[in-house]
């Protein structure tokens, strides 16, 4: 069986989570402590969390978990088999993690430094923005990009849910608050609160 290295509440974790249950895979959690990380060190040679052992294939860093499972259980797929269309989600995917993730990122570590206001309402009015980008993506489609769900599905969910979902009351990592306090759905993004909500009802490992 799968093993599973997780940390409680991590966004990482649970693109994972979600495409191991979306393939119909069993998972053995193994839980970290934050403050103790020598479980996922030992078997990974770093201390971030998701990790997963498949019988002795390590593997760390959610995109390339999502990756491997695809290739190791093909059947259902989260990735296009056309080539243009795998590499259209996999160029999203990598804008996700490369770009709209600075913003989040930034805001999170002016805060935990000597905050400079002009710069939080700098990447504050970036990540509203791109609360319309989603919007239109998801315009007379029911996913990210078209009518499957995808791995876009998974990497983008566990970020944008707390624009519409609240934030459980243990969670006390202040990412989370960032996500929660600087994304919002305007009357207009229904298609957005749709989609969160349709993911939010799938199943993880």
């Amino acid at each position: 069986m799968i093993k599973l290295y997780q940390g409680p509440f991590s966004t990482n974790v649970e693109r994972v989570a979600l495409a191991l249950a979306y393939k119909g895979l069993q998972a053995e959690p193994v839980t970290i402590d934050w403050d103790d990380r020598s479980q996922v060190e030992a078997v990974s040679g770093q201390s971030l969390v998701p990790v997963i052992d498949d019988d002795g294939h390590v593997v760390s860093d959610s995109t390339r978990i999502v990756g491997y499972l695809e290739e190791r259980y093909p059947d259902p797929p989260l990735y296009p088999s056309d080539p243009a269309r795998r590499a259209e989600t996999e160029i999203f995917i990598d804008w996700f993690n490369e770009v709209w993730k600075r913003s989040p990122n930034a805001i999170e570590e002016e805060l935990e430094g000597n905050a400079h206001p002009a710069a939080i309402t700098t990447e504050s009015k970036r990540m509203a923005a791109r609360m319309g980008l989603f919007e239109d993506m998801l315009t007379g489609r029911d996913y990210l990009m078209g009518d499957r769900v995808s791995a876009a599905d998974f990497a983008a969910f566990p970020f944008l849910k707390y624009a519409a979902l609240p934030v459980d009351p243990s969670d006390d990592e202040p990412f989370h608050r960032v996500l929660a306090d600087h994304q919002s759905l305007r009357e207009g993004h229904s298609s957005l609160r749709d989609w969160i909500e349709r993911i939010d009802a799938l199943p993880r490992a």
